[in-house]
């Protein structure tokens, strides 16, 4: 993250003053000129140069000025370094930054951090800055100090970065780690106070001594100004708020990362945001609430499957045991008969059973039939011990003893497949690839409609799986090519039917112009319908509310 971290403090003596700075800098990009000879990122001169730029800064006229409470380190002091092994960023502290244009930065940002830019009781987090000095999240507080003035000291920690969309939706992240830092400190200040309190109690000398304006800076022991280190007695103060401010950067730069989309997003990524959204706001319900065992059981359940499409292929890689590897893969083991009925089911929004001891082989299964749908269609219940209706999960594995319903198994939109071992004794040991030597599937479904003229993207589909000089990958993008496709036809076939509110007549006009008529029409249009159930809301909301504007436009008009 191109941000900075620094400490900053009121003196009573010099004002405003920074303290302590931790910056990031990023490795340069490989060039034709580093390649030949010259500074590599690393190279002590750069270094040298760094350190000499903060060296200036703290030798200069501004050094004389400095009293105790304005110094951090030592202008002899080389400061601290952290580098990230794995980005190859290194982390450098010092007193000031160590470049001179980002030194008025920081001045700045100190300054009006701890002056005019503070919120309702001078204690607490506030946002500000402008598009030319960089935007600042700062948090402002005090340290318990029995000499001060008012027996606390004023301190701040700003972190400056340009983007201020960044710093903002940071938010949040900034707030809970600073506070961790601050109570921290201010923890460890006071019981310093207290005990130089319970030796000699500050208040009682103040009110028996003689009050003059002039020298009352000087009286508390001749130190007006104490350094952070003397206020908390910790010998390795600036090492430690190095580790906690290297640590924030590397957190906060790697929490929100930047992705490049090609045109808009699709139905899918605005599914899984929004199923992301609802699993955050759920799990904020939940934090702090005390209910039972079960309830804790239901809810970890539905985050488990609010995330199966983004972590299933991760698991199925680490866990031993046979798996299908893709729907040509799925297709040579059941066969083409079978697995174009299996298919069908699918694509209808039919419930599809497993049922087998093997969990490993069944949730593969699922990781490839999903994606024959749009995530928004997808409801999976990967392993349970019971059966689960059709509403809550339309793939469901099942142990194999557990019994289907009578009313479930005689369902025409319904598909059951038995997983039966093949292995035994006598049968001599076989890869964990071969599923076919393994298992034998039996597909059983009460359904007597002919599945062998549509829909028409099962069609197109299983020529490009009979074509075996398409990869695996090839195939997998026609897939999401034909699943584009649809979802456009079931987007305007959502907005002509649902939204408008068309007839039956006009709605067999957009069928044929969108091709879902002919061969296979009632497929066609049954998968059109049940693909309409994975629209993401956000899809739904913006045409309703085009619509409304839409209608109120031409009385707008009108009226003018």
């Amino acid at each position: 993250m191109n941000a900075l971290v620094a400490l900053c403090h009121f003196c009573e003596l010099h004002g405003p003053r920074t303290l302590f700075c931790t910056e990031a800098l990023h490795p340069p990009s490989p060039s034709p000129s580093s390649q030949a000879g010259a500074q590599v990122p690393g190279d002590r001169d750069g270094d040298r140069d760094g350190e000499g730029l903060t060296m200036k800064a703290n030798s200069s006229a501004t050094q004389k000025e400095m009293c105790e409470g304005c110094r951090s380190l030592p202008a002899s002091h080389p400061g601290f370094v952290s580098i990230d092994d794995e980005t190859g960023i290194r982390f450098l502290s010092h007193q000031h930054p160590r470049q001179p244009q980002l030194f008025s930065v920081v001045r700045q940002a100190c300054v009006r951090s701890l002056s005019c830019e503070v919120c309702p009781g001078r204690e607490g987090p506030i946002f500000f800055g402008d598009e030319q000095h960089g935007f600042v999240f700062s948090h402002t507080f005090f340290i318990k100090d029995s000499l001060a003035r008012g027996f606390q000291r004023w301190y701040s920690i700003v972190m400056v970065a340009m983007d201020r969309i960044y710093l903002i939706n940071s938010w949040p992240f900034l707030l809970r780690h600073l506070k961790l830092t601050i109570q921290s400190l201010q923890s460890t200040a006071l019981k310093v106070f207290d005990n130089e309190q319970g030796v000699c109690p500050q208040r009682a000398v103040r009110m028996n001594s003689a009050f003059s304006p002039a020298v009352f800076p000087h009286q508390r022991s001749g130190n007006a100004a104490r350094s952070l280190t003397s206020l908390t007695q910790h010998p390795n103060l600036w090492a430690s708020l190095h580790s906690s401010f290297s640590w924030l950067l590397k957190a906060c730069g790697s929490r929100l990362t930047e992705k490049l989309l090609e045109g808009a997003p699709t139905e899918d990524t605005l599914v899984l945001i929004e199923r992301q959204t609802e699993q955050e706001e759920e799990m904020s319900c939940w934090e702090g609430a005390e209910g039972g065992a079960s309830k804790t059981q239901r809810h970890l359940s539905e985050t488990e499957l609010a995330h199966n499409f983004l972590s299933d292929d991760t698991k199925l890689d680490e866990l031993p045991g046979p798996k299908f590897r893709s729907l040509r893969h799925l297709r040579q083991v059941l066969g083409a008969p079978d697995f174009r009925q299996l298919a069908w089911h699918v694509l209808m929004g039919n419930q599809v059973i497993w049922r087998g001891a093997d969990p490993v082989l069944i949730q593969s299964a699922f990781t490839v039939l999903k994606s024959l749908l749009p995530v928004g269609c997808v409801r999976s219940v990967p392993y349970s011990s019971q059966y689960e209706e059709a509403y809550k999960c339309n793939f469901l594995g099942l142990c194999p003893d557990v019994p289907v319903p009578a009313h479930v198994s005689s369902s025409e939109f319904t598909v059951l497949v038995d997983i039966t071992s093949e292995r035994s004794c006598h049968i001599p040991a076989v890869r964990e690839d071969d599923i076919s030597s393994l298992y034998q599937f039996t597909i059983t479904s009460a359904n007597t409609q002919p599945i062998d003229r549509g829909p028409a993207l099962l069609n197109k589909l299983e020529v490009a799986l009979c074509n075996e000089n398409l990869s695996v990958d090839v195939v997998s993008h026609c897939l999401l090519c034909l699943k584009e496709e649809w979802m456009n036809k079931v987007k305007v076939l959502f907005k002509f039917s649902k939204v408008d509110g068309r007839g039956r007549e006009d709605t067999q006009k957009v069928l044929a112009l969108l091709g879902a008529t002919g061969p296979g029409e009632e497929d066609n249009v049954r998968l059109l319908k049940y693909w309409m159930t994975g629209l993401s809301k956000t899809y739904k909301s913006h045409l309703m509310t085009a619509v409304r504007g839409g209608e109120r436009s031409p009385i707008s008009s009108f009226s003018e």
